[in-house]
């Protein structure tokens, strides 16, 4: 096998010393921000929220566009709110406050539920190339930049948690001889992670074939899932970036030990 691949088999972590190496104070746990949602629904912020507590994380607050305020306020108490469009998605305007609110951050997680709006598209643009801390993307968060998709995988200190369509696109769009096929086998996929991951930066999580798979630095690991879940990136990014922020010298670790506890 592989010396860049290796496997976690369920009830068995790979990196042991991290579960036993937490944080017990939540103040030591780190800050992370999650941002989503638009007029019509914030479930991907809010169980990223949950999820994101579940996994040891710090401090939590959620970042959602004003059209919710009314809706959610008496929910999220962890709500904070920034200008929306007509259509109630994130306007460009939000940038001020998604920037003092990820500086306030040690990490943050594009959750998803964006919708479709061309503001909210330059607006998370922008803010990744002005962002210089942990960047966690997920969901519909990612379709924003699978068409310069450069902008987010050349960027250092970011993870995203796709689905195999999702990678697909956004190493077609980067130009990649690498090609990712629906028809691989697991060797063939975690033979190509490795040399995507060693062309770009970027973290990668993808679910193939009941198996999750971290790609990071051209080191791949492979999580055997008990069973295939169809619905799961919301939740595993959550994991994630929580247990990312508490090893931020030992990602690839930290990412592989989430998909264990998650």
């Amino acid at each position: 096998m592989q010396d860049y691949w290796v496997k976690q088999e369920a009830g068995k972590p790979l990196f042991p010393d991290l579960l036993w190496s937490r944080p017990e104070n939540r103040n030591a746990a780190g800050k992370l921000l999650v941002v989503g949602g638009n007029a019509h629904g914030f479930a991907a912020a809010a169980e990223a929220f949950a999820e994101a507590g579940r996994a040891g994380g710090g401090r939590v607050r959620v970042l959602l566009p004003d059209s919710l305020q009314k809706t959610v306020g008496k929910v999220l108490e962890a709500g904070e709110y920034a200008p929306s469009t007509p259509s109630g998605s994130f306007s460009q305007r939000a940038m001020a406050e998604l920037l003092a609110l990820s500086q306030w951050a040690d990490g943050t997680l594009l959750a998803g539920d964006f919708g479709r709006n061309s503001e909210t598209a330059i607006l998370l643009e922008q803010f990744s190339q002005k962002y210089d801390g942990q960047l966690t993307v997920t969901q519909d968060a990612l379709d924003y930049f699978t068409k310069s998709p450069i902008t987010l995988i050349g960027r250092p200190e970011t993870l995203v948690v796709a689905s195999f369509a999702q990678l697909q696109k956004l190493a077609t769009g980067s130009g990649s001889t690498k090609a990712f096929k629906f028809d691989m086998t697991l060797l063939q996929l975690v033979e190509v992670l490795h040399d995507f991951s060693l062309e770009h930066p970027v973290a990668i999580v993808v679910k193939h074939l009941e198996n999750v798979l971290v790609a990071l630095n051209g080191q791949v690991s492979s999580t055997k899932l008990a069973e295939d879940i169809e619905i799961w990136r919301i939740k595993t990014a959550a994991h994630a970036a929580a247990w990312w922020l508490q090893n931020p010298t030992n990602p690839f670790e930290a990412l592989t030990t989430s998909l264990y506890q998650a």
